[in-house]
């Protein structure tokens, strides 16, 4: 049995990383947690573990509108904490050390109307401040790796399930209060929460390193997902072309509406070709998993 030490308590994918592993894998994982944030963790003895999965971290930040004092913040939690953390497993023996980097080290969406494509060849470049602080961090833990060390690095997309935040509780609000939404095609990446953790139980096992784009096996056409969300929930939404004109509106109005639309409507995935291994990880497809989230 491998033993894993999860660094950064009461976290989303933490708690549910703890809790899926518990009940799939709990002959193969044992999983304890220590909590960042008053730096007694500094005194832990990381030792006796096999496996740090770390995923303290800041996130949804306004990038908009903060000030040096915030983006300070964000490289001290997301960046200098990441590798602070990274380089204490490897100086105490930990054989694996697990770093949820994020689609976000790619730069934003393509706007409503535009592609972006994402490929293994596909240089990293972060848009604002919280996307380079898990840029910096996600570059930083890679440097420690060696032949006696390995660093697993996931850079997902959007987390999605039960109890998640972002904006997909966002998107579901609407499903579940409008009469009608836009039918507007794009593509995006998405991976449900058991999804990923499926996919973390097989790396901790199998001890697998490098760069890992965990996604979900379909891609995510926003208007067919809250048609299902709507429907999942018993309500009625009327989901038409024939409102698409208020998205091209909204594109081009700035500030606010503009990126409403863009963040609703925009396109971001990775290919799919690169998401996949020598295993399987994704447990429930996106039907079910809407279904799951919304129950």
């Amino acid at each position: 049995m491998k033993r894993v030490l999860i660094t950064g308590a009461n976290s989303y994918i933490g708690t549910s990383f703890e809790k899926y592993s518990s009940e799939h894998y709990a002959s193969e994982l044992s999983v304890d947690t220590v909590d960042m944030i008053d730096g007694t963790w500094k005194q832990k003895d990381f030792s006796s573990y096999d496996i740090v999965y770390h995923v303290a971290g800041l996130a949804h930040a306004d990038v908009g509108n903060v000030s040096d004092e915030i983006k300070a913040k964000y490289y001290a939690i997301n960046t200098d904490l990441a590798i602070e953390t990274c380089k204490k497993a490897k100086n105490e023996g930990v054989k694996q050390f697990v770093f949820m980097s994020s689609a976000i080290v790619y730069g934003d969406s393509a706007p409503y109307g535009k592609t972006k494509r994402i490929t293994k060849d596909t240089e990293p470049e972060p848009a604002n401040f919280y996307g380079d602080s898990k840029w910096q961090a996600d570059k930083g833990v890679r440097a420690l790796a060696d032949e006696n060390y390995i660093v697993t690095v996931l850079r997902p997309p959007m987390i999605y399930g039960k109890g998640s935040k972002g904006n997909y509780p966002t998107l579901a609000k609407m499903a579940k209060k409008l009469p009608v939404f836009p039918n507007v095609p794009n593509e995006r990446s998405m991976l449900y929460i058991e999804n990923l953790c499926e996919f973390l139980c097989q790396v901790m096992i199998r001890g697998e390193g490098g760069i890992f784009w965990p996604q979900n096996a379909e891609y995510t056409i926003t208007s067919d997902m809250v048609k299902m969300i709507a429907d999942a929930s018993g309500h009625k939404i009327h989901v038409s072309k024939g409102w698409n004109w208020v998205v091209g509106l909204a594109r081009v109005i700035p500030g606010k509406p503009r990126g409403l639309a863009n963040k609703a409507f925009g396109n971001l995935s990775y290919e799919q070709n690169m998401s996949r291994y020598g295993f399987t990880y994704n447990v429930v497809d996106l039907k079910a998993s809407i279904e799951r989230t919304e129950c």
